[in-house]
């Protein structure tokens, strides 16, 4: 039986980003926090961290104080006054847990603080709590249709309709279909678009399939898409339209 921690089925599990210069800490916490249902990437000090920043969307940054160079606190002020960072929920690791110390930390940006030594499971249940205080709240259930040209798909019923007649998806393209209507002009990846199928274990060959299948449904020219449109590198989006 999966952990109380793990990703309920079909969501992607949320990505952290674990900022410190201690290379044997970061590769523990590396490695406890995937066994805990996370995705984890990490850094050695604050450049490093910048540049996977301005790459890559983290859900969380666990960030050490005691960086070489820039400091983790500055590191966190200078993220609070960016726009890509001014959402990221920030915890901050630390040897120093005197109260000035705290303060700072919360004057820096951070939203949480945990003073080492810790134990990973407190870091880890303060990281879930983090999370939940910061998620923002579940959009309402879609309703109404996406044209696709003659086409439109019922986002209520997950149908795909041609005229007043239905246009038969297997279950893996209507959800395929549904994912990517649900957030149009949205890119998504591989892996998103493989837990919206249900299929999370899939490699992306086996989405690119789909999405083939799927054109061949919809698409006037399944050789030239203006429906669903490949993002290089990254995944799939449907812009839709008249």
């Amino acid at each position: 039986m999966p952990p109380d921690s793990a990703p309920a089925s079909g969501a992607e599990a949320p990505h952290l980003l674990v900022v410190d210069d201690d290379a044997r800490l970061r590769a523990l916490l590396e490695r406890f926090l995937k066994a805990e249902g996370f995705r984890v990437d990490t850094a050695g000090d604050a450049a490093s961290a910048r540049e996977k920043l301005s790459v890559l969307a983290f859900d969380l940054l666990v960030l050490d104080v005691g960086l070489p160079g820039e400091s983790g606190l500055t590191f966190a002020e200078t993220l609070r006054r960016a726009e890509r960072g001014n959402g990221v929920p920030i915890l901050i690791l630390t040897a120093r847990g005197a109260p000035d110390d705290r303060i700072a930390g919360f004057e820096a940006g951070a939203d949480d603080y945990l003073p080492k030594p810790f134990d990973p499971r407190e870091l880890s249940l303060r990281i879930r709590a983090l999370l939940r205080r910061t998620a923002p709240p579940a959009p309402p259930p879609a309703t109404g249709a996406v044209a696709l040209g003659e086409m439109t798909f019922d986002l209520a019923r997950n149908e795909l309709r041609r005229g007043g007649e239905r246009v038969h998806l297997t279950e893996g393209e209507a959800a395929l279909l549904a994912a990517l209507a649900r957030r149009a002009g949205e890119i998504l990846s591989r892996e998103q678009l493989a837990q919206a199928m249900g299929q999370p274990d899939v490699g992306d060959r086996a989405v690119d399939v789909a999405v083939v299948r799927l054109r061949r449904k919809i698409e006037p020219d399944p050789r030239e898409p203006r429906w669903i449109q490949t993002v290089r590198g990254t995944g799939y989006v449907l812009r839709p339209g008249a």
